[in-house]
Formats: C-alpha cells, structure tokens, sequence
C-alpha cells in the first residue's frame, strides 16, 4: 500500500479508521492471499502505533454495500465469504462498525468499444449498469460529523476514491487542529498494477 500520512497542530491520541470496504479490497485484496485481512492489526499495530505508540484506536469503520449473490462471480459463495470475514472481524474486535450501502441494477446503454474510434452514441449497446451507492457519501458525512462532536484528535482515511476530497477540505477549514491520515490501497509498483495515487487527495494532506 502507499501511505500519506500528515499530523496537523495536536499530538495524535484518540483515532478513529474509516475503510472503503469496495475501494480496499477491488484495489488491493482482489486476486492475493489477503481477502482474510486483518484490519484492526493492519492500521492500529502496523501502521499507527508504529508510528505513535501513545495512538489509541476508538473505532475502525468498514462501508461497504452487501454482496449480492444474483449478481457476484462465485454466487452464494461471495456472499457468505463477505459476511463470514465481517462476522469474524467483529467478533474478535469490539471497535469495529460496519456501514452498509446498497446495489442499484439498471438498464443502459453506453457506448461500445472499437479499436482506435473514439466512443460515440451513433455505437451503443445495451447493459446493465451495476453501482455501489451511499459508500462515499456515507463514509465523508461519519468523518465530518465526528469530526465535529470532538470525538478524536485523529481521522484516519483508507480510500483511493476523489469522493474523499470534499471531506478533507473541510477538515482543513473547519478543525484545522485534527490530524488527518491518508492511506491508499494500491498495489505496489512493479506487479502490472495500472492504479495511481489519486493527486486531488494527496493534495490535501
């Protein structure tokens, strides 16, 4: 992963981990040994306390949208894996809060590929379009009204989606005394990743 870490003006105490559930495991987990992560071993012992040992984490964060079994690669399959990972996740860890999204399948029509010709409407083609909704929005409004009920001297972000960016400036603006942790889950270079840093969030830390 690539990490962008930045402490504003307090000394970092009471944390609280915000995960993109679809973010982290489409951009980092998918197709590796790791889908059994352990979160809270990751961020609170590997990473935050590593840097800040006195760092106290109050709650760790997972939004995500259900697995649908109609819809996913291996059916049934993937949707008891995801609630089988999340159930044991909380079971050994009380600071962990899952929020969930929800699935939208709709009819579309979008334009088809064809070697070197631009997208055009004159060539659609008929599709279901499938989006995970509430996941971006429901993460930024529980770090921003955290933020603000003084819950945490520290938010710890784990998202590659400009969704994020919003949230952060705000953060700027409003609690410039909050530290504020940017992770980003992208492989590392040199394993035929095609991902990048997204450059609008890093801005901001």
């Amino acid at each position: 992963m690539a990490f962008s870490f930045v402490e504003r003006k307090t000394v970092s105490k009471k944390t609280i981990v915000y995960l993109n559930g679809y973010n982290l495991y489409y951009s980092r987990l998918k197709n590796t040994l790791f889908k059994w992560l352990d979160i809270v071993v990751l961020f609170r012992d590997m990473t935050l306390m590593a840097q800040d040992p006195s760092t106290e984490v109050i709650a760790v964060k997972y939004f995500k949208a259900p697995v649908m079994a109609r819809y996913a690669r291996h059916g049934a399959k993937s949707e008891q894996a995801q609630t089988q990972y999340l159930r044991a996740e909380k079971s050994r860890y009380e600071c962990i809060e899952v929020v969930n999204g929800f699935h939208i399948f709709e009819p579309a029509r979008l334009p088809a590929y064809l070697d070197d010709i631009p997208p055009s409407k004159d060539h659609l083609l008929p599709v279901w379009m499938i989006e995970e909704k509430q996941t971006d929005v429901n993460l930024a409004l529980q770090v921003y009204r955290d933020v603000l009920k003084g819950l945490r001297e520290q938010v710890v972000i784990c998202s590659n989606d400009s969704d994020v960016e919003p949230v952060l400036t705000l953060i700027a603006q409003d609690a410039p005394d909050v530290a504020v942790g940017l992770v980003l889950p992208l492989r590392e270079p040199g394993h035929g990743s095609r991902q990048f840093s997204n450059k609008r969030l890093v801005n901001k830390t």
